[in-house]
């Protein structure tokens, strides 16, 4: 089919996905209006929630959205709630 029969294809809504790989034997999923967070332990997934959140209020205090970031100003903010880029060489995340 031809690109232009589907005008909602293309750049979609930008969304974080976060995945617990512990478990202690509960199925977790939280939702939320830009993240799903599914598994890990309840200490895993209460961390991956918070950080989710935290990552929003600091868009929200920027007057930003996912959409409008770019991904160095993503990474930063990132950065900035306690996770780091795993892709990152830099020693100092080892």
């Amino acid at each position: 089919m031809a690109e232009s029969e589907h005008p909602q294809r293309g750049k979609g809504k930008k969304w974080m996905l976060g995945i617990g790989l512990d478990s202690d034997g509960h199925k977790r999923i939280t939702k939320g209006p830009n993240f799903h967070l599914v598994g890990g332990s309840e200490e895993t997934h209460e961390v991956m929630t918070e950080k989710a959140i935290k990552i929003n209020e600091k868009l929200k205090s920027k007057g930003k959205t996912l959409d409008e970031v770019s991904r160095e100003e993503f990474d930063d903010i990132a950065h900035s709630v306690g996770l780091h880029n795993p892709g990152n060489n830099d020693p100092s995340n080892n």
